[in-house]
């Protein structure tokens, strides 16, 4: 399974997008304001799904150019939303690259955030809920809750194991080295006032 960010060195308002190859090639997010159907079509000229982690502007901008040169459809959280073909609800599980990943539904940063973990791949796709040296997510947008952020950062944890090695966030880089360190570091930064 090989995963690149399509938007790395991207210089405009864009979450990382990262594209999944293997056994169903898949866009974890399709990020804003780049050209992501060209990326995608240099990195492996096709795209069997795209898969949200949420809906805020960032990660979604590309969705209406994928699916129109892909023909493919969106997986989210929210199903009421025009960008979202098929609703996934927390725990069920939806194939990216080689591995059946289970849905972990994290609000606080958004409500219709979502955590994407494959215990077989030993891999997360953490949105905006954590990032790399313990950043969390923003909670003063509309939809955000620093309470129930906390929650879902505890809930992200009694998820994943020590076995966890890799950790795609929605912003920074990938966190390749001791990632639940980084979600416990995040939980401990969410928590102070």
């Amino acid at each position: 399974m090989t995963v690149r960010n399509i938007a790395r060195g991207i210089r405009s308002f864009t979450s990382n997008a990262f594209l999944v190859d293997g056994e169903r090639t898949v866009l974890v997010d399709t990020g804003n304001d780049f050209d992501a159907v060209s990326n995608v079509d240099a990195a492996t000229g096709d795209l069997d799904a795209v898969v949200l982690t949420h809906t805020h502007p960032d990660h979604v901008g590309n969705v209406p150019a994928v699916v129109e040169a892909f023909d493919v459809e969106v997986w989210g959280y929210d199903g009421d939303h025009d960008l979202v073909d098929h609703e996934v609800g927390d725990g069920d599980t939806v194939d990216i690259g080689d591995h059946p990943y289970e849905v972990l539904h994290t609000p606080g940063h958004k409500e219709d955030h979502v955590c994407l973990y494959a215990p077989t791949a030993a891999t997360l796709f953490a949105g905006d809920l954590v990032f790399a040296n313990g950043g969390f997510g923003r909670t003063d947008l509309p939809e955000g809750d620093r309470d129930q952020l906390i929650e879902s950062i505890e809930y992200l944890l009694d998820a994943v194991d020590e076995s966890l090695s890799t950790m795609y966030v929605g912003h920074g880089p990938t966190v390749d080295a001791d990632p639940r360190h980084h979600i416990e570091l995040a939980h401990g930064a969410a928590r102070m006032r």
